[in-house]
Order: structure tokens, then C-alpha cells, then sequence
């Protein structure tokens, strides 16, 4: 189970990494890849960006409750 566990926390940490940087920043992100930049900046977030924010907040719980479950497996 704690193996389980780990393998999830870790592939779902390099998830995170990789969709933090899709995040448009200053100058750029997801939304300029696909052609949104003037567009975009004038619109606001787009559906995309939108999502992306979404999955990214989804991900982030899920790494801290499996890290909060292995924390307290490693305790006993």
C-alpha cells in the first residue's frame, strides 16, 4: 500500500511541475503557445487557462493528501 502510495505522490508531483509551467506568467504560458496573446490579454483568462487553473488545484490536493497518508503510515 505504501508503495502504491509513493508511486502516485510521485507522478503526480512531476504532473504539478508540468503544469505550473504551462501557466502563463509575465510574457507567456499556454495561452500564447496557441496563439492567444493580444487576444487573451484583452479577454482575460481564457477557457483554457481556466481549466488549466482548475486541474492544477485538483492535482495539488490530491499530492497533499497522499503525502499527509504517508505521513502518518510513516508515523506507526
Amino acid at each position: 500500500m505504501t508503495a502504491l502510495l509513493v508511486v502516485i505522490d510521485v507522478l503526480v508531483a512531476l504532473a504539478l511541475i508540468g503544469l505550473v509551467l504551462l501557466h502563463s506568467g509575465r510574457g507567456g504560458g499556454l495561452s500564447d503557445m496557441f496563439g492567444g496573446g493580444l487576444g487573451s490579454q484583452a479577454a482575460g483568462s481564457t477557457v483554457i487557462e481556466r481549466n488549466l487553473d482548475r486541474i492544477t488545484i485538483i492535482l495539488a490536493l490530491v499530492f497533499t493528501f497522499v503525502t499527509l497518508a504517508l505521513a502518518l503510515m510513516m508515523d506507526e
